[in-house]
């Protein structure tokens, strides 16, 4: 008879975001359901503050009433509230000698907890020590969170990519060459600010250059200064993108830039890789374990507004090379980073 797998996460179809399409992918995954038997408990839904706090209450009374029924509990965590919020569950099946395996997601993990008083420190680190094992996407994230909680527990498994899902996005590079896309949260943090900046460096000698920028976020703060700054011509706010719009994005350029200043390991960059774009990214997070300069695509400093203009500069005026990166991408998702490797790594650590 199979283990039953409680999930425990953001509502995959009510929510957006990397962490809410890992755990659909999970839901879906023929590796995983061959062995367990999984079922998904929605602890959080995207709303006003209100609604997202009754919802949370409603959603943990709920589950102090089915847990019985299952072996092991399978917790997904961000920074902030969500790891508050988790606390609740991972304290409370802890007392019931539960198996929990927690996977941390959100990018900017470290910051949130570094700003936290001392007691809330400790209430994070027991919520951690808590746990059987510590899901993180990359080695730069072990590393980092061993130096903080000491925990030999900590294993990495890097996101993975649905390759079959994605085939469709994949276009002739030498057509989109003066195409740009960000897809992500709209905002500092990805670094949407300086893209700006960086477009408008390029536009006085390249006018066909073109950015697309798709996500929630600061959208219309974003508007106002690509108006301001007479760039409707050259960037295009798409806003979110559900699946069949991104597909539409990814056909439509050569180019997947994102110049975060924090990251974990963004689903955008190896949904990227996956359809054969050239990738333009930041030193942070697991970003340069995934993208090697020169190899794959080109790794900036966070915040480096020329090397951001420059490394698009190159994608304009090199197209031999982003070929070579792009079909370097499609390579490498193939031979490491595909769902199927993800979910067995998940599964073995389930057992």
């Amino acid at each position: 008879m199979n283990k039953k797998v409680l999930i425990i996460g953001p509502s995959p179809f009510k929510s957006k975001g990397g962490m809410a399409t890992v755990i659909q992918e999970m839901l879906e995954s023929e590796v995983l359901n061959n062995e367990f038997d999984l079922e998904m408990h929605e602890s959080y839904r995207d709303g006003n503050i209100f609604y997202r706090l009754l919802f949370s209450i409603y959603s943990f009374i709920k589950f102090v009433f089915i847990y019985k029924k299952y072996d092991i509990f399978h917790i997904h965590m961000a920074s902030y509230g969500s790891t508050f919020r988790k606390g609740l569950y991972i304290n409370f099946l802890k007392e019931k000698n539960k198996k929990i395996i927690l996977h941390i997601h959100g990018a900017e993990y470290l910051i949130f907890y570094n700003k936290l008083s001392e007691k809330k420190k400790l209430k994070v680190k027991k919520i951690w020590e808590i746990a059987d094992k510590i899901i993180v996407l990359s080695e730069q994230w072990k590393k980092d969170f061993f130096k903080i909680f000491k925990l030999e527990n900590i294993i990495v498994i890097n996101n993975g990519i649905n390759i079959k899902k994605l085939k469709l996005a994949i276009s002739r590079t030498e057509e989109k060459q003066n195409n740009f896309l960000l897809l992500g949260r709209l905002g500092k943090r990805k670094g949407a600010y300086d893209l700006i900046k960086a477009i408008e460096i390029l536009k006085e000698e390249f006018l066909q250059v073109k950015l697309y920028m798709a996500g929630d976020g600061e959208i219309e703060e974003i508007k106002k200064i690509v108006k301001d700054k007479k760039l409707k011509e050259n960037i295009e706010i798409v806003g979110w993108a559900d699946f069949n719009k991104k597909i539409e994005l990814l056909r439509e350029v050569s180019t997947i830039v994102l110049p975060s200043y924090n990251e974990g390991l963004p689903m955008t960059i190896l949904e990227g890789m996956a359809t054969g774009k050239f990738i333009i990214s930041t030193n942070v997070g697991g970003i340069p374990e995934v993208v090697l300069n020169n190899e794959n695509g080109i790794i900036i400093e966070p915040g480096d507004i020329q090397g951001l203009a420059t490394a698009m500069k190159k994608v304009l005026t090199d197209i031999e090379f982003v070929k070579k990166c792009s079909e370097n991408n499609i390579k490498k998702i193939e031979e490491s980073f595909s769902m199927e490797k993800m979910h067995i790594k998940i599964r073995n650590n389930l057992r």
